[in-house]
């Protein structure tokens, strides 16, 4: 994230927020997180030294099948996307987090940019996916045309887009 968007979300001083920072980089130097800069972007990274730690945890997580949660997120999607994170978890009725990083970190699921609101993301199928489950065009599901003609609107009344 940049200095400039902290700063304005923090209602403080450039100055300020970047002395914090810094004062966050040094107290998480011997964690297992860094916080990085470039540029003026800030990030929190896995330190070098926990790097195997959190590559054996992801791959575990990655080895596992998907949970419940897991497949309702990637049905929805599959059946509604490109789609809002606010459309899943109002389709779902609770947060769907940890569900969408799974699937983007295994990457049946990609994001891009919601053109008509530049903070959030819009979430689609991926190539990946297609290729895990066999299937050469998201309209070889399974009653696609059926589901996919049925919109949802979130609770903010904003559409999803097609």
């Amino acid at each position: 994230m940049t200095l400039s968007r902290l700063a304005k979300a923090a209602g403080a001083p450039k100055g300020e927020v970047e002395s914090a920072l810094h004062e966050l980089q040094a107290e998480y130097r011997e964690r297992g997180i860094n916080l990085i800069s470039n540029g003026g972007e800030w990030q929190f990274v896995t330190h070098p030294r926990a790097k195997e730690a959190v590559e054996r945890f992801l791959s575990g997580e990655l080895a596992d099948e998907l949970s419940r949660a897991g497949l309702e997120v990637l049905a929805i999607i599959a059946y509604q996307g490109p789609v809002s994170h606010a459309a899943i978890d109002y389709i779902r009725g609770v947060d769907s987090s940890f569900s969408l990083r799974n699937l983007l970190i295994r990457g049946l699921v990609t994001r891009e940019e919601n053109p008509k609101d530049r903070r959030s993301y819009l979430y689609r199928i991926s190539t990946e996916f297609l290729k895990h489950v066999g299937l050469t065009r998201l309209e070889e599901l399974p009653n696609y045309d059926t589901l996919r003609a049925e919109k949802v609107e979130a609770r903010t009344g904003e559409a999803d887009q097609r």
